[in-house]
């Protein structure tokens, strides 16, 4: 199947989020799981009955027979989940519930997200990221890993420091406009951001993001159902993911150290490249852009890789608060707070707010947003990205 043909073939009908403070879900992952799809599935105005696909990202043990027979579907047609860590292929779980529907496998597909550490325990630390040479060396978080390639990326590159501190105050100041945002009435400055405890250079405290308890869930039908649905659908316009040749957290010295791994190698495209081919768009023409910070060194090196944002000094020129606000800036970016001042459910929550500005629903819109890109975590040894488009862009 060709990525053209995928193009405008699903669209995200309905959506749901819940989030809590890390540690204070009131119910397990299964529940969460449950009331998200059921909610999601309500914004849809679709019966659950009808789903017949599921794609997790990334860890639950809650698969498609499970959650199936939970829900009372006709019939499970599609359950799968998508490996990874650090987020970077949550925006492929999207993706694949899109190409199951553009090839028939399933016809109602919902992607989904769930954690609540009473049942699964704290992301900072996953043994499967850090072999021997990091472990050896005292490297064995996750801060750790993105810090040695920020610091690349900062004196290498020439990318100024300021530009993480621009990326950190536009999510908090989006945030104040969000009242479920853990961050809402918590404004930060440059003075208090500056003076924040050093975490891992060159991050500071809130370079870092959130861990929240909660659920997600996405529910993706064929382009002629989400027409008939309740809700303006947010079309898959393109997915594209990927592991560039050499470039590893398990390695460290690969050629793009300081990239966040959406750029090619060896003179192949990667998948920034693959997404904006497959999409018939250009970067400069994204009207707003959801970004998974686990830190804010990795999510600026992600705009970079994207062609959103030039490389090298000349990124600061792009990167500043104003420029990355909606409704000042030409760069919107984390709309709703992201995962550092909204909350964090392994970045899943960030594609519903990338939905919501497809609607014109968000807390912050970006007036007439007709392409809206979401970006898994960069840095992660699999990374990948979804652009949706409002109908206008088919």
């Amino acid at each position: 199947m060709s990525a053209i043909e995928l193009r405008g073939a699903a669209a995200v009908a309905g959506i749901a989020e819940s989030h809590y403070r890390r540690g204070e879900s009131p119910h397990g992952e299964l529940r969460l799981t449950l009331e998200a799809i059921l909610a999601a599935c309500a914004d849809a105005g679709i019966s659950p009955r009808e789903l017949d696909g599921f794609v997790s990202y990334a860890g639950g043990g809650h698969d498609g027979a499970v959650l199936g027979a939970a829900l009372g579907v006709d019939d499970v047609r599609w359950s799968t989940m998508m490996w990874g860590g650090g987020g970077g292929s949550v925006a492929a779980a999207i993706n694949a519930a899109a190409l199951a529907i553009a090839t028939g496998q399933a016809e109602c597909v919902v992607a989904f997200r769930a954690m609540a550490q009473a049942d699964t325990g704290r992301l900072g630390y996953a043994k499967y990221h850090y072999g021997p040479h990091f472990l050896a060396h005292g490297v064995g978080s996750p801060a750790q890993v993105c810090a040695l390639r920020t610091q690349r990326l900062l004196e290498h590159d020439g990318v100024p420091r300021e530009s993480m501190r621009a990326l950190v105050l536009a999510a908090y100041r989006h945030a104040q406009r969000n009242p479920t945002a853990q961050a809402y009435g918590k404004p930060l400055d440059e003075a208090a951001y500056e003076q924040s405890r050093l975490i891992a250079e060159p991050f500071h405290l809130y370079d870092c993001s959130r861990e929240s308890d909660g659920a997600v869930a996405l529910v993706l039908v064929s382009a002629a159902r989400a027409r008939t649905l309740n809700r303006t659908p947010a079309f898959v316009l393109a997915g594209a993911q990927g592991a560039p040749g050499g470039y590893s957290s398990l390695i460290d010295n690969d050629e793009h150290y300081a990239t966040a791994g959406f750029a090619g190698a060896a003179g192949r495209p990667g998948v920034a490249d693959r997404l904006w081919a497959a999409a018939e768009i250009d970067p400069a023409e994204v009207d707003v852009v959801q970004v998974y910070e686990n830190f804010s060194g990795p999510a600026v090196a992600a705009l970079i890789d994207h062609g959103l944002v030039p490389s090298g000094p000349a990124a600061g020129s792009v990167l500043t608060v104003d420029n990355l606000t909606a409704g000042l800036g030409k760069l919107p970016v984390n709309t709703s707070g992201g995962n550092l001042a909204d909350s964090f459910v392994n970045g899943m929550n960030l594609a519903v707010e990338a939905v919501r500005q497809i609607r014109g629903t968000s807390v912050n819109p970006v007036a007439d947003a007709k392409l809206s890109l979401f970006i898994g975590g960069p840095m992660a040894p699999l990374v990948s990205s979804t652009l949706f488009g409002h109908e206008d862009t088919l």
